[in-house]
């Protein structure tokens, strides 16, 4: 493709990565449109308008789609959308954003983190080490700019990289330096014909292009991986970690917790920190720490850069993120908790009763992984959506009191009246956030403002 500059670029999407990818796009010489079915938001049309790249947006015209040579669809976008089967139909070229902006990488590097939970965290993490360190890194994908957005503004030696696997599915050469998967449960199965298989398949498209000089970083843990690797190959080096004793390698690299410690193991040489120095709390945490301590080692990283970034790291914004206490009562924003396996981590480190705010549109989520959890530690769930029966029907029985709202006002009134003194009200929805929200920051915010209004 490049070289080819006269070539038309199309692009389905004009959000984040969709204009990033109209921006970069523009910058290597391509002929460049933007189509998007619903209204582009001010900020991403007022870009397009000043780079002169022509757009629509409340339609798809057919004819200046369709004579594309390369289309860009962005991750939020469903095959099942009448303009990408029509796209698929004419044989047409079809690429994620991560994909198109990687063909004009260089020699820059890259850390890709993909997984159902804990990418966020590991990926910022993993970008503060090195940014510690002094790396010219920039963080992107489903975490600040897009990487295409980044390539055009401002190049960078390394890129640590969120993916989701709406963004692994159109890719082709995609290949990360080092890949890191963190773990598999369902989620967006919606998207997979409501098949968890095609949605494992989706997660592993992030090793598929590695070659033996790259790294693989895996959950040793995670039975869902660990079967998947038992039938399909990789070419990249894989480095385990793992909290399991039984799982412990100490011949080759990897991560591991023994004894109250952490400890990273590369190139012969061995990092260990207590688990108790982590500014990171909860098991969760403490398989993202070694996910990045690995990444970071892998990248050249000295051990004491890592120890000093994982003892001051403060989190991410709407993942267990503490808001404020109210007469004792503790209130924590989870809004990132968008599946059901995230829920279970938070209620595991979850040590008062809490009063559950739960819901949202629901991705055909199955509640029994975290029943027991309920069961041990909820004195009451509000729900937070416009339909809540799949709430109602699955936890009725062990959960005496289940309370509807459709704000998030509503939804911390009604959760500061049912809680006492040493509770914690934690929104956790386990559900995506469209159906009340524009996204789940937004309903964060809304949560965060509601308490601060108490």
């Amino acid at each position: 493709m490049e070289g080819k500059q006269t070539q038309r670029l199309v692009i389905l999407g004009a959000a984040e990565s969709g204009v990033g990818a109209a921006l970069l796009g523009r910058l290597q010489g391509w002929d460049v449109f933007v189509s998007d079915g619903g209204i582009i938001k001010p900020g991403f049309r007022a870009e397009l308008q000043e780079s002169g790249i022509e757009f629509e947006e409340g339609s798809h015209t057919e004819e200046k789609i369709l004579n594309a040579d390369c289309i860009v669809k962005s991750p939020g976008i469903s095959d099942k959308v009448a303009i990408v089967k029509q796209v698929r139909s004419a044989g047409i070229e079809v690429c994620s954003e991560i994909e198109f902006a990687y063909r004009y990488k260089g020699d820059s590097k890259i850390i890709a983190i993909t997984g159902s939970n804990g990418k966020s965290t590991t990926t910022k993490l993993t970008y503060e080490v090195l940014k510690n360190a002094a790396y010219d890194v920039a963080m992107v994908g489903n975490i600040g700019y897009s990487f295409a957005r980044q390539m055009a503004e401002r190049p960078c030696k390394w890129y640590v990289m969120e993916i989701s696997s709406f963004q692994l599915d159109d890719i082709h050469w995609f290949r990360p330096d080092v890949a890191v998967l963190l773990n598999i449960t369902p989620d967006h199965l919606d998207r997979y014909d409501y098949k968890f298989e095609n949605y494992v398949e989706s997660k592993f498209r992030i090793t598929k292009n590695q070659i033996a000089t790259d790294f693989f970083v895996v959950n040793r843990d995670d039975k869902v991986i660990m079967n998947y690797l038992e039938t399909h190959s990789t070419h990249a080096k894989i480095l385990y970690f793992t909290m399991d004793e039984n799982n412990i390698d100490l011949e080759n690299d990897g991560g591991y917790i023994s004894d109250g410690n952490l400890y990273v193991k590369y190139d012969g040489d061995t990092m260990g920190m207590s688990i108790h120095e982590l500014a990171l709390k909860g098991k969760h945490n403490r398989y993202n720490s070694m996910a990045a301590g690995i990444s970071s080692r892998v990248a050249g990283i000295r051990k004491l850069k890592i120890r000093e970034t994982f003892e001051a790291f403060e989190g991410l914004e709407h993942r267990l993120e503490y808001v404020a206490t109210i007469r004792g009562v503790r209130f924590v924003n989870d809004s990132k908790a968008t599946n059901v396996n995230s829920v279970w981590f938070a209620l595991e480190c979850m040590e008062q009763p809490v009063i559950l705010i739960l819901g949202g549109q629901d991705k055909g989520n199955d509640y029994s992984e975290i029943l027991e959890l309920v069961r041990e530690k909820v004195k009451a769930i509000v729900c937070l959506g416009l339909d809540n029966k799949p709430i109602h029907d699955f936890f009725g029985d062990d959960i005496e009191t289940i309370y509807d709202t459709r704000t998030a006002s509503d939804a911390v009134g009604a959760a500061y009246l049912l809680a006492e003194k040493g509770d914690v009200v934690l929104l956790s929805p386990a559900c995506a956030s469209f159906d009340l929200f524009k996204n789940y920051e937004d309903r964060g915010r809304q949560f965060k403002a509601a308490v601060q209004n108490l």
